[in-house]
């Protein structure tokens, strides 16, 4: 059975178990749509978190940016993590607590003004469908390169998959599918990992074997590879850094409260039938976050290594990098090489026409790296890779038997579309029970209700599909933007709300405004989309990144500062919060058995 058949075989089975199960478990009422019926196990609410979590960026994009940045790249892990325990320490028992099924309703209900909650919902929307976009892209590029079909095509395929299961499951078929989701993309990510470090190191742990010797020569295997992409003009692979230390720290900072503020990872915890076990699902989340998390530096490094070690045979002898009859000839590309070409995310130019493949980097000015390499006759690398393609082609640079392959095809699915689902339900809520239950039709009966989210649900779905077919210009920084949104709106209003009781309606809206304002004019002006009487914004102070260095990644934190400065000086000028709402906050933080809060 050929490799094309055998994954038509996996990925179809998990398509069918998903829509099976979405079929078991419909929801029939408006609580089992937006938090199904909380009624949720802790250890099924943490393995369902975890799916939602990890999606096409931490299971595709993640260990690739780790790849290529190497030391740099753990800002995503360190980011991505601490937002997690952030989310699980600070924010997810007192929202659990207050009883609501949304962020918007809490943020509306704490700061006692439908126009917070307005404000909640745009900044909520914002995050999301940007979000989103990244997820629809991912599920386009898999079905492309192990389907056999356009990425068009696969997006619509994923269209129809989450529609079926997401309207008419809502978040209980959601959630139900979600573990399903994570059993297959575990499995999809540990499997190859563990053949891999085998192979590489002789060690089936890959955490062990990032740190073990390589069993061709007994060298250790991060001391071979800091030589092989130090000697290739790349920055030295354990100590890079992502800009200067400051930009590092906020790039943290900003994935890290950005995180914790994004709504679709925020209603899971709504879903468990009371406090203490929000508390356990957070523990149980962790623990299946933490099996890929601590699996991605080494998957990283290897496929790093792998990827030099294929275009050049002396990165695994141990010889001259630059010798001629070491490297990898145009016509004698292996097969996983040619099937990548195809998709447009490996590209080759033969720039000095010898025939061979030169890959290195060619931004390196330093004089003696420059002299070796014109002594070799190179004329500029020769090799484009997208870092996106490193972990769904790893097991086939490795070699490993088709039924892996297949299974990480399945997986890179399964990450994406179990993302692409929790994202699609906050939006679907936001606009059906915040918009137009609270708002706009306060009298709206549960069934029409219900009947409103499902509609919203399909059209977000459409609407998200549409994004990912026709990207917009800035699609590159989306997943950025959204973390930058959620961390300069959502995250400050939600930390203010649970733990001041002095922020005020008007502190609240004009701290989220402006937080998302400032981070929103940063990123956008830093793609050159803002101009002033012709000139660019980048142009007008100092060229980009010029904010003390920091990226347009990092600014979120900035964008987080902004809102709670705003917060807390708007709230000393206007009138102060009604006492019950400072009881309100106080009875979530510290019982008195009022039962302000609702613990159910």
């Amino acid at each position: 059975m050929d490799l094309q058949t055998i994954t038509y075989l996996v990925v179809g089975a998990s398509f069918a178990l998903y829509l099976g199960i979405a079929w078991w478990a419909r929801a029939g009422s408006t609580k089992e749509f937006y938090v199904a019926g909380g009624g949720v196990p802790p250890v099924i609410n943490g393995m369902a978190t975890g799916a939602d979590w990890m999606s096409a960026a931490s299971f595709i994009s993640m260990a690739g940016l780790i790849a290529n940045m190497g030391y740099g790249g753990t800002v995503f892990l360190m980011g991505w993590t601490g937002g997690y325990v952030l989310l699980a320490m600070l924010l997810a028992p007192y929202l659990r607590k207050f009883g609501r099924f949304t962020v918007p309703e809490f943020i509306g209900d704490r700061f006692y003004s439908s126009s917070a909650r307005t404000v909640a919902v745009i900044c909520l929307l914002l995050a999301s469908v940007t979000y989103v976009i990244g997820q629809m892209t991912g599920v386009g590029v898999a079905f492309s390169r192990f389907l056999n079909v356009s990425s068009e095509t696969g997006i619509y395929i994923g269209m129809g998959i989450v529609f079926f299961y997401a309207v008419f499951g809502g978040m209980k078929g959601i959630t139900y599918t979600q573990v399903a989701q994570f059993i297959v993309l575990i499995l999809a990510y540990t499997i190859p990992a563990l053949f891999i470090s085998l192979n590489l190191t002789g060690n089936i742990i890959p955490q062990i074997g990032l740190g073990g010797t390589l069993v061709d020569s007994g060298e250790p295997f991060l001391h071979r590879l800091n030589q092989v992409v130090t000697d290739l003009g790349f920055s030295e692979y354990t100590t890079a850094f992502a800009g200067s230390k400051l930009n590092t720290f906020f790039y943290t900072l900003s994935l890290m409260v950005g995180t914790a503020g994004l709504p679709h990872v925020i209603v899971r915890f709504f879903t468990v039938p009371k406090v203490a076990d929000a508390r356990k699902s957070a523990g149980w989340a962790l623990v299946c976050i933490a099996i890929l998390y601590t699996t991605a530096p080494a998957v990283g490094a290897m496929a790093r290594y792998n990827v030099h070690a294929t275009v050049n045979a002396n990165v695994a002898k141990g010889g001259d990098l630059f010798a001629p009859e070491a490297a990898l000839h145009f016509d004698a590309k292996p097969d996983w090489m040619q099937r990548w070409e195809k998709t447009g995310l490996l590209k080759f130019q033969d720039k000095n026409g010898d025939g061979l493949i030169q890959y290195y980097n060619d931004k390196n000015t330093n004089p003696e790296f420059v002299a070796k390499v014109e002594a070799a006759g190179w004329k500029g690398s020769e090799m484009t890779v997208n870092p996106d393609i490193l972990v769904l082609a790893n097991p086939e640079i490795a070699i490993l038997p088709d039924w892996v392959i297949a299974l990480v095809a399945a997986g890179g699915l399964a990450a994406a579309l179990s993302t692409a689902a929790g994202l699609l339900m906050a939006i679907s809520s936001a606009v059906s029970h915040d918009l137009i239950k609270s708002v706009i039709k306060p009298d709206i009966s549960e069934k029409n209700e219900l009947l409103a989210g499902k509609i919203s649900m399909a059209v977000a779905i459409v609407f998200a599909g549409w994004l990912g077919l026709n990207p917009p210009g800035f699609a590159a920084g989306t997943v950025a933007l959204a973390f930058g949104i959620a961390a300069s709106s959502l995250f400050p209003a939600i930390m203010m709300g649970i733990f001041s009781t002095k922020v005020t309606k008007q502190g609240a809206i004009w701290g989220m405004l402006c937080g998302v304002g400032i981070t929103l004019f940063y990123v956008f002006a830093h793609k050159g989309i803002f101009f002033i009487a012709g000139t660019s914004y980048t142009d007008l102070i100092g060229g980009p990144n010029s904010f003390f260095g920091i990226s347009p990644e990092g600014f979120g934190a900035v964008g987080a500062m902004v809102n709670f400065i705003v917060a807390f000086i708007v709230s000393k000028v206007t009138p102060a919060v009604p006492a019950e709402i400072q009881q309100l906050v106080e009875s979530i933080r510290i019982p008195r058995g009022a039962g302000a809060a609702h613990d159910h």
